[in-house]
C-alpha cells in the first residue's frame, strides 16, 4: 500500500466517546500520527481540563493540533484547516498515516469538504460569522470518517465517570495557575471545567455541586456534538469497540497499488 494514497483517517465523536485511546491504538496498529480536531485543546496550559492525552497515554505516537496558542489568543476554524492541512502533507510525506481525531464539527467539515472562508473566521459552531464557499455537499479527499456512538444513558454513565476522575488536585493546580495568567477574561477560561473548579476552590459551591455543573455542562457539548455530527451522511457509526477492528480490516483490504 502506498501510504500517501491511503485514506486519512477521521475519528469522530462527542465529548467523553473514546476518541483518544482508539485513535492511539490505531496509530501504533497502522504506523499513523495523530491531529486534534478539538477547539479547545488548542490552548497551551489547558491540559487536564480539556482532557489532553498525557505523555504516558500518547504512548510514543506523535500528536498535533495542542498547545497552539495561549487562551484568548485568537485562533479560527481557517486558522486549524491550514493547520491540519500542512500536517496531513507532512505526515503522509514520511509514510505515515494521518489520523484526525476529535469532536470539534466544524473543524472536521472544513477540512473534509475543503470550505473556503471569504469572511472574518470565529472559532465557535455556529458562530454567525463563518463565512464559506461550500457546504457538505461533496468530500473533498480520500477520507474515512469513523464516528463512535453510545446510546444516551451509555455516555452520560461515561462523563460522570469522567468527571470523578478530573475533579483532583492536578486541575485545581492548573485552575490557580490559569487564573493567576489569564484571569477570567477569555471565553475559553469560561467555557470549561475551570469555572466550576474555581468556583469550588474559593468555597461558593461544594464539590458534588462543582461535579453536577460541569456533568450538566458537558452533557450539553455532547448533545450539541451529536446534533451537528448528524447533519453529516458521510459518518460511519460504530460502537466503541467495533471502531478498530472495523479500520485495521478497511486498511487490509486495500488495492497493494493505493
Amino acid at each position: 500500500m502506498n501510504t500517501k494514497q491511503a485514506p486519512v483517517i477521521v475519528i469522530l465523536g462527542p465529548t467523553g466517546s473514546g476518541k483518544t485511546s482508539v485513535s492511539i491504538k490505531l496509530a501504533k496498529a497502522l504506523g499513523g500520527e495523530i491531529i486534534s480536531a478539538d477547539s479547545r485543546a488548542i490552548y497551551k496550559g489547558m491540559d487536564i481540563g480539556t482532557a489532553k492525552p498525557s505523555i504516558e497515554e500518547m504512548d510514543g505516537i506523535p500528536h498535533y493540533g495542542l498547545d497552539l496558542v495561549e487562551p484568548g489568543e485568537r485562533f479560527t476554524v481557517a486558522d486549524w484547516k491550514a493547520y491540519a492541512e500542512a500536517k496531513i502533507k507532512d505526515i503522509r510525506s514520511r509514510g505515515k498515516i494521518p489520523i484526525v481525531a476529535g469532536g470539534t464539527g466544524l473543524y472536521i467539515d472544513a477540512l473534509i469538504y475543503d470550505y473556503h472562508f471569504k469572511g472574518p473566521t470565529g472559532n465557535k459552531i455556529g458562530d454567525t460569522e463563518q463565512k464559506t464557499c461550500s457546504d457538505r455537499k461533496e468530500i473533498k479527499g480520500d477520507y474515512l470518517i469513523i464516528g463512535i456512538k453510545w446510546t444516551p444513558e451509555e455516555l452520560r454513565a461515561r462523563l460522570t465517570s469522567r468527571a470523578e476522575q478530573m475533579f483532583c488536585s492536578k486541575l485545581y493546580d492548573e485552575t490557580k495557575k490559569l487564573v493567576e495568567t489569564y484571569g477570567w477574561d477569555s471565553q475559553a477560561m469560561k467555557s470549561n471545567i475551570y469555572q466550576f473548579a474555581w468556583d469550588y476552590m474559593n468555597g461558593k459551591i461544594s464539590l458534588e455541586e462543582a461535579k453536577t455543573k460541569f456533568i450538566y455542562d458537558d452533557w450539553h457539548l455532547a448533545k450539541r456534538q451529536l446534533t451537528w455530527f448528524k447533519r453529516n451522511k458521510d459518518i460511519i457509526w460504530l460502537e466503541l469497540e467495533k471502531v478498530y477492528p472495523y479500520v485495521i480490516n478497511y486498511f487490509a483490504n486495500l488495492p497493494k497499488n493505493k
